[in-house]
């Protein structure tokens, strides 16, 4: 698939094509009519990463077509980059020309900026960094006001933290994340927030009036876990990632939520401690026999749901479904089809001017 083509004035016509072959994907289960989440057509990204292109004295930032993986095609900034990134990409290239001890051997530069303004950038090297390294590299950071990190093989080198805090409104909430470097965050930070808003919508509108818990599986820094808790009395969340975990903990404590326990534990784990079938020491802790679920929400990676994932889902009163992947999102609507209805829907447009489409189902039991 080749670098997609970025013009704001296809921006329209390319979300209805992805949103027709939604609805029509999911048609045969009885589909509502989808709420729409747009993107910005421009400056959306706040994490981008360019490979380094030397060609004599000069620098490129570039990236690399998947029909012709050798040919770099070299760029002077980048239209979906958020602002900041994109005002950022010449003084740091400037600032690498000017000192031989960052450029040399440089071949990748990494963005992580948020829409609170805060901005780290990772220097990736084919060579160890020494201590001349860090005596620049601390010096451009001043110079430029962002954090840095170096990175080569089997090294890191943080200078002053590897981590940014992002801060998004969500239901008249001001909320705090703090995202890690190389740990997986959203992208595009306006649509997290409409999609935080629509989960936030559909969490409290089946929960109100009801006692009930929520199961979280796959919930990464607490993303969502943070927008959703305050819908329910307790909150169990799982995740493997010890980078996500450590997160997740930071970010539950900045926004003031008490009533989430998060274990590390995988998704076939907790299916196999909720069906009692052996005690596993990381629950040793938790009283499940304490917790009345009657919501699961899951943001799974690509694959979707496995099938003991799914035969837990078929447990739940509701089934909140975040999917990055409609295909496999289809898969297990079509095996929970005996016991769940959609009752809404929406798509989030994360990524324009490419095929791909975010979305979300709320499925409820027969």
């Amino acid at each position: 698939m080749a670098l997609p083509s970025i013009n704001p004035a296809d921006y329209e016509s390319q979300l209805a094509a992805k949103l027709a072959q939604f609805k029509g994907s999911f048609a045969p289960f009885g589909l509502p009519e989808p709420d729409v989440f747009r993107s910005a057509p421009l400056h959306f990204r706040q994490r981008t990463e360019f490979r380094i292109w030397h060609e004599g004295d000069e620098l490129h930032y570039a990236m690399f077509d998947p029909d012709e993986p050798k040919r770099p095609v070299l760029m002077e900034t980048f239209p979906v980059a958020a602002e900041s990134i994109c005002a950022l990409m010449p003084r740091l290239k400037a600032a690498l020309k000017r000192q031989p001890e960052l450029r040399r051997k440089i071949f990748q530069v990494n963005f992580l900026s948020t829409l609170s303004g805060d901005m780290l950038v990772t220097l990736i090297y084919h060579r160890k960094l020494e201590a001349e390294w860090e005596v620049a590299a601390r010096a451009l950071a001043t110079e430029l006001g962002v954090a840095i990190i170096g990175r080569s093989l089997k090294q890191k080198i943080v200078l002053e933290r590897d981590w940014v805090i992002e801060e998004l409104e969500v239901d008249g909430r001001r909320l705090r994340y703090q995202q890690f470097e190389g740990a997986f965050s959203q992208p595009n930070a306006g649509v997290s927030s409409k999609m935080l808003g629509w989960a936030s919508v559909q969490a409290n509108s089946q929960a109100a009036g009801l006692a009930g818990d929520m199961l979280e599986l796959y919930c990464g820094n607490g993303n969502f876990t943070v927008a959703l808790a305050p819908h329910f009395g307790k909150v169990l969340a799982t995740e493997m990632s010890k980078p996500s975990v450590k997160a997740a903990h930071y970010n539950l404590d900045a926004n003031g939520i008490s009533n989430v326990t998060m274990v590390r534990m995988a998704s076939d784990e907790i299916s196999a401690a909720l069906a009692r079938v052996r005690p596993f020491n990381r629950m040793k802790d938790v009283d499940l026999d304490s917790y009345a679920f009657n919501t699961l929400f899951v943001d799974p990676p690509r694959s979707g749901l496995d099938a003991p994932t799914v035969d837990l889902a078929r447990g739940f009163e509701r089934i909140l479904y975040i999917s990055c992947n409609p295909q496999t999102l289809r898969e297990n609507v079509e095996a929970l089809q005996g016991t769940h209805a959609i009752a809404a829907a929406a798509v989030f447009d994360q990524f324009p001017y490419t095929h791909h489409l975010e979305c979300g189902l709320l499925l409820v039991r027969r």
